[in-house]
């Protein structure tokens, strides 16, 4: 489908339905085409395998494209392969509880149509990590692409008091490290009650500590461990988070997730009121989310790991988070606005620009 047509019929359609539905539906749609035998080998050898001339090697192995799906997409762990068929280097599965749980009450998600944007306040709707944790087992048993870069997002049990945190967070971590290219900790939703208050380095040293150790423990194998922080840290803050990160010599960070600001918007206000609270994602968080990156940057040795992620919308900004030390750059938004095809087409741009640069 050619992306004029999508947009049509994102604005025209989808846009008149219920976000969450749209995503179970088209999600269900790809996952079952990418059933189909001998389709995915078609779809990739005509449209979305890229170049491999921007290919980047991360941890270890090397990826086919240095762009990414975020968190959020693929809560559990269902369509891994058909999502990777698009042509992304590295998928992100999650965010991943201890214990599965419904999530928020509904409607959850929300689209921002003149702003290319979403407000979500799922609150981690997931299977819990001992199914997520079968179904990953599942996977790497059978045929399945090993050419990608698998990440698994945890995150706190709505119903685990702050203070036992950390022993959920353990229990994720247990069951789903060994299928894991890397880990992250995700500390910033806005929508799980306490979760940012593990953002303080006071709470994340012994939280990060924990969770790789039993990381490790479980796989048998050291696994890469990440943190994931909000784009409405102060900079003071996000400096903190850093020095941390070096001083218990962590993989790295993925940065941003959502945000809780809602300015720059062109939506009026009172539809933005009536949506009420949750996290923002789209084009109006690109540029806190490159600030972050460049802080970052400035604070972390050269080999540590920056997954940045947020208003992530053309292979222009793709190049430039790289440009400014981004090891993979993540999309989310764009993706459901842009559709399925928008990956090989920033996949083909990089590649222009790559050869351009020869």
């Amino acid at each position: 489908m050619r992306l004029p047509v999508y947009r049509t019929v994102f604005d025209t359609v989808l846009t008149r339905t219920d976000a969450e539905d749209a995503h179970h539906r088209a999600f269900g749609a790809w996952r079952r085409l990418a059933a189909v035998p001998r389709l995915t080998d078609l779809v990739q050898a005509t449209l979305t395998r890229p170049d491999p001339a921007i290919g980047v090697e991360v941890f270890g192995k090397r990826l086919p494209s240095p762009l990414g799906l975020a968190a959020g997409f693929d809560k559990n762990a269902e369509g891994i392969d058909a999502l990777a068929a698009w042509g992304f280097g590295a998928i992100e599965v999650g965010t991943i509880t201890g214990q599965g749980q419904p999530g928020n009450d509904r409607p959850r998600l929300f689209r921002l149509p003149q702003d290319r944007a979403i407000i979500n306040r799922m609150g981690f709707n997931n299977d819990g990590s001992a199914v997520v944790a079968d179904r990953l087992r599942r996977r790497a048993a059978g045929p399945h692409r090993d050419d990608i870069l698998l990440g698994v997002n945890i995150g706190k049990t709505k119903v685990v008091e702050a203070a036992d945190a950390p022993a959920d967070y353990v229990l994720s971590a247990t069951a789903l490290a060994p299928y894991a290219d890397y880990l992250v900790v995700n500390v910033s939703s806005p929508n799980t009650p306490g979760l940012r208050d593990l953002q303080a380095v006071a709470a994340l040293r012994p939280l990060l500590s924990a969770v790789r150790a039993a990381a490790d423990g479980a796989a048998g194998r050291a696994v890469p461990l990440l943190v994931k922080i909000a784009p409405d840290l102060a900079d003071a803050d996000i400096v903190e988070v850093a020095e941390l990160v070096v001083e218990l010599d962590l993989a790295g960070v993925v940065a941003t997730n959502t945000t809780i600001a809602r300015t720059g918007l062109r939506t009026d206000v009172a539809t933005v009121e009536r949506i009420g609270a949750g996290g923002l994602s789209g084009p109006v968080l690109q540029e806190r989310s490159h600030a972050v990156l460049r802080l970052l940057r400035a604070h972390l040795p050269a080999d540590c790991v920056v997954i940045s992620v947020g208003g992530v919308g053309s292979a222009t900004d793709v190049l430039a988070r790289l440009a400014d030390g981004a090891t993979l750059v993540q999309a989310y938004t764009a993706f459901i606005y842009e559709g399925p095809l928008w990956v090989s087409r920033v996949n083909r741009e990089l590649a222009a620009a790559r050869k351009g640069q020869r």
